[in-house]
């Protein structure tokens, strides 16, 4: 009988671990983060109810439960839901259940509320992730030759070095010829790309957010005359949990805006309003005037000591060569000119794009300098283009990389250091910066 008994739990615990590789497709993976609510994304594999339980992670005994929501075809059976009875500045642990089975994983799922330390105490310390252009392998649908994604445990080896959130800075997946022209096409790779086991780890234990350039907006180069943008955008709106998709005057693309402790973070869309590379003889835009506008009026009505402008293009090379924001020359030099003009304090520039890293420093007469963290690509191919006459000595990298950025100290004298990582978790280099020495004096 004993036997017998031994045998019938070893069967059941067979038959959960199988129903569960069979209801979960990819994630789940942890969203944006507020002081009351943060946003929990995940993908089955068939039409199922969906719920996480989540609890203080010093206080288990009490558990808290989202509502349960249906995943549909149609949306390829993603869904985003709400943990919203959080409280500010707490840890949280969290367990997804599909079809009322709890999913084990064997990694740390985890989530954080923002704190509340307005008028109350110095503003907390954090370290997120940046990096672009991750390419994921699939053999019939790539390019023929050497494979273009490689040493994809880079996932690994971020979700080792535990940032509170990561910053995806565009390409973050590689659409191809059979996918551009189709919401199939699109939404199949994307499952695609989203599922890589190494990934797992990384979207579930770090809060994410994510902007988009050409590769993942639509085909190489692409532009605003990209007929399936509405496709693409949509697509877009399902894969990642951002705060919002589009702002004030530009509700077109998905730029988006969020705070973390006492830093600002302008997600900017460089491709929905983007002239076509070879039309000369009309305004050259890369954000688009009403982007662009709402940018300078965020940027002057924050008082973060940091404010991280990303973009998927490079901004501050003088390079021409590539798509880098000297091709918008009339663009690129207002919005400087307008950064200097209005006196606008902390600014630095997060990009991908350009399959190297990098760090940009660009000395300005009458202002702080601009600098310019460059990080690419994570898994894509490697460049060996690297003319950039305004580059930091010593920070080239010419591997698969990302980048770590921490904000320390007390408030009104915040030190942000940056390190680039390669792959395998080895410090490329190092560069630290006071929010003091990024400062003018605006009366």
């Amino acid at each position: 009988m004993k036997n017998i008994f031994t045998y019938l739990i070893i069967i059941c615990f067979i038959s959960i671990a199988f129903a569960q590789k069979d209801l979960l497709q990819s994630g789940p993976m942890v969203g944006y983060s507020q002081m009351r609510e943060v946003a929990l994304w995940v993908q089955a594999t068939k039409p199922a109810d969906v719920y996480f339980i989540y609890w203080d992670k010093n206080n288990p005994s009490v558990q808290y439960q989202t509502y349960v929501v249906e995943t549909y075809p149609e949306d390829y059976y993603m869904t985003t839901l709400i943990a919203d009875l959080v409280e500010p500045g707490i840890t949280y642990e969290y367990q997804l259940y599909i079809n009322d089975i709890p999913i084990e994983l064997n990694y740390r799922t985890e989530f954080q509320t923002q704190k509340l330390w307005q008028w109350r105490e110095d503003p907390p310390s954090f370290k997120f992730g940046i990096g672009s252009c991750a390419y994921i392998n699939e053999t019939i649908y790539d390019r023929p030759g050497e494979p273009y994604g490689g040493k994809h445990h880079i996932f690994k080896t971020i979700y080792e070095k535990a940032p509170d959130f990561f910053v995806w800075m565009g390409d973050n997946s590689y659409l191809r010829e059979v996918d551009w022209h189709s919401r199939t096409g699109i939404l199949k790779r994307l499952t695609h790309d989203r599922s890589h086991p190494l990934l797992q780890p990384m979207l579930g234990s770090m809060h994410h957010y994510a902007t988009w350039d050409d590769h993942d907006y639509g085909p190489n180069n692409s532009d605003r005359s990209f007929w399936a943008k509405h496709l693409t955008r949509e697509a877009f709106q399902l894969w990642w949990a951002n705060p919002s998709y589009g702002v004030p005057g530009a509700e077109e693309g998905i730029a988006t805006y969020f705070e973390w402790a006492d830093c600002a973070f302008f997600l900017m869309d460089d491709r929905t309003y983007r002239t076509p590379e070879h039309r000369h003889h009309t305004k050259r835009e890369m954000l688009g005037e009403d982007q662009i506008e709402w940018l300078l009026d965020a940027l002057t009505a924050s008082y973060a000591p940091f404010k991280f402008v990303v973009i998927g293009s490079t901004v501050l090379n003088p390079d021409p060569l590539g798509e880098n924001y000297s091709n918008f020359p009339d663009e690129k030099n207002y919005l400087l000119e307008m950064i200097e003009k209005e006196k606008i304090n902390g600014v630095i520039f997060l990009t991908g794009d350009i399959h190297r890293g990098e760090l940009t420093k660009i000395e300005r007469e009458n202002s702080y300098p601009l600098y310019e963290v460059t990080a690419s690509p994570l898994t894509a191919g490697v460049s060996r283009y690297d003319q950039n006459i305004a580059r930091v000595e010593g920070t080239l990298v010419h591997d698969r990389n990302f980048a770590l950025l921490e904000v320390t100290g007390p408030r009104k004298d915040r030190t942000l250091n940056i390190k680039m990582y390669d792959a395998d978790g080895n410090e490329r280099w190092s560069y630290s910066l006071n929010e003091n020495e990024l400062k003018v004096n605006r009366e």
